[in-house]
């Protein structure tokens, strides 16, 4: 069975009592271990379909399925669980709290799943040191740049382990050689540690280099 199996979805939203499909009819199957990227232009419907996979925006129409149940068929407790245990979310910007300190940060997700504490603080030392931030570990997100914030926001998506990652432009804030090295961070979570990746770009070089290549236009998917 697929990881994940999303089955006919739709989104629709009203704009001034005109209904209006951000997401159209989309359907694909998402094995365990795969890289997908996704390209298209503003408003294509990519951040809307990762929101909806991610259990954060409810379909108007359709299911999804991951490991073969339907997430919005769960209680509210288990759709809370499924975004907190099995998903890493990197959104379109860094959204740091400003109070806590780099490694605070890192550590925030896993207040809702606890383990215990050395054991989560070493692995927020971990993904500092892979992201290339080990100096920057006990100070606050004013203090770093745009693309530092960025890297934070990364690491902090695979502070629990996740089975899947939904990346929304991960790479936005980053300079050509960063980008570079965050991308092979990527494949090395995907390659050796089985992580599945769905990410949203606008840099289709970038999108070249993932395992499957797709495109969203007007709401529908579309392989490239």
């Amino acid at each position: 069975m697929p990881q994940i199996i999303v089955e006919n979805i739709t989104k629709t939203y009203l704009v001034d009592t005109a209904p209006i499909d951000a997401v159209r009819s989309v359907s694909m199957r998402i094995e365990k271990g795969d890289f997908i990227s996704i390209v298209g232009h503003s408003g294509s419907g990519k951040t809307t379909l990762l929101s909806m996979i991610g259990g954060i925006t409810r379909p108007s129409s359709g299911k999804i399925l991951f490991e073969g149940e339907d997430i919005y068929e769960l209680a509210s407790d288990r759709v809370s669980e499924y975004r907190c245990e099995k998903i890493g979310f990197m959104f379109q910007f860094a959204s740091l709290l400003p109070i806590l300190t780099v490694k605070e940060n890192l550590l925030l997700p896993t207040v809702f799943r606890p383990r215990p504490a050395g054991r989560e603080a070493a692995k927020a030392e971990e993904l500092l040191h892979l992201v290339g931030l080990t100096e920057k570990i006990n100070v606050y997100p004013a203090q770093l740049s745009g693309g530092q914030q960025r890297r934070v926001a990364i690491a902090r998506a695979f502070m629990n382990d996740p089975a899947l990652v939904l990346a929304d432009e991960p790479t936005g804030d980053l300079d050509e050689e960063t980008e570079g090295d965050m991308m092979r961070f990527f494949k090395t979570m995907n390659e050796s540690k089985g992580v599945t990746f769905i990410m949203v770009t606008h840099n289709t070089d970038l999108a070249k280099q993932t395992k499957q290549h797709l495109r969203m236009n007007q709401g529908t998917l579309q392989t490239v």
